[in-house]
């Protein structure tokens, strides 16, 4: 049977009650957007209880998981999931969520109660980059490219200890034709191989973006909004490469893959996740 999974957002919203308080918003949809629910509380009834209460009239029944994109988010809503037995995952990859934030912001701005505050339904504060810990950087790394119909063929039936290869993101999940290049970055960790695939994994990777800059860089988007700079570079020749993996990116709707290994033989791997921009 399969799962039921909703995803939720519990955030203060640009509105005011009529005793002036600010108002807070319950989303939760499911990932068809069969389901949508929407309920507003003042501030200071913004709680678990009131959480729990409003997950109940949801639906006739409960899901098995919750996700969450928000940070801000994420500590009410465990909390209610804990009271009602439901496990909450914190993740980016909230898209029905999102697109459903998205269509609801000009709302807003046509309420009576709307504060006139510029207002951004999805915007999270993001940290600025954390230079990845000296003792977890690998020996190389390059820009690498593998067709799509080869990711699965390539990874999937090789003995990898860390494996990510969520099935939302195969090429033929996303529908990618079957000779689109997958573009991704490949580290050659050397000694330091699996310890860097067990900090990766534990960081829970989403994205590897090319930073344009002084110098270019190569930043980790991971769990909720860590920022990790994975290398910095000033050569012309590498910064060409770097453009055509985010032109690549946009060719494979941001599919791309990272990629850890002890050295150039392609004989052992220490770790290996596809990535999706958005």
């Amino acid at each position: 049977m399969a799962q039921i999974i909703w995803q939720a957002d519990f955030y203060r919203r640009p509105l005011r009650d009529a005793g002036g308080q600010a108002l807070w918003e319950l989303l939760v949809c499911d990932l068809t957007r069969t389901v949508e629910f929407v309920a507003l509380c003042p501030q200071s009834q913004a709680n678990v209880h009131w959480l729990v209460e409003q997950l109940q009239l949801v639906a006739d029944q409960l899901p098995d998981t919750i996700q969450v994109f928000r940070p801000q988010s994420l500590s009410l809503i465990t909390a209610a999931g804990e009271q009602l037995g439901i496990t909450v995952e914190a993740t980016r990859r909230t898209n029905a969520l999102k697109q459903w934030l998205q269509e609801r912001s000009p709302l807003y701005c046509n309420m009576d109660n709307y504060t006139g505050e510029a207002y951004n339904l999805l915007a999270i504060e993001n940290p600025p980059p954390t230079p990845l810990p000296e003792k977890l950087w690998g020996e190389q790394w390059r820009f690498a490219a593998l067709i799509a119909k080869d990711v699965e063929e390539a990874f999937q039936e090789r003995p990898i200890p860390i494996l990510n290869m969520p099935p939302a993101l195969m090429p033929l999940q996303l529908g990618l034709a079957s000779n689109t290049s997958i573009p991704g970055i490949i580290i050659y960790g050397g000694r330091q191989s699996m310890r860097l695939a067990r900090w990766l994994q534990a960081a829970n990777p989403v994205t590897l973006n090319y930073i344009a800059g002084t110098p270019d860089g190569l930043v980790l988007e991971a769990d909720l909004v860590d920022r990790w700079i994975v290398a910095t570079f000033e050569d012309q020749e590498v910064s060409a490469s770097a453009q055509i993996y985010e032109q690549r990116k946009q060719q494979s709707k941001g599919l791309h893959f990272l990629l850890v290994q002890p050295d150039n033989s392609d004989v052992t791997f220490s770790g290996f996740w596809l990535l999706c921009q958005g």
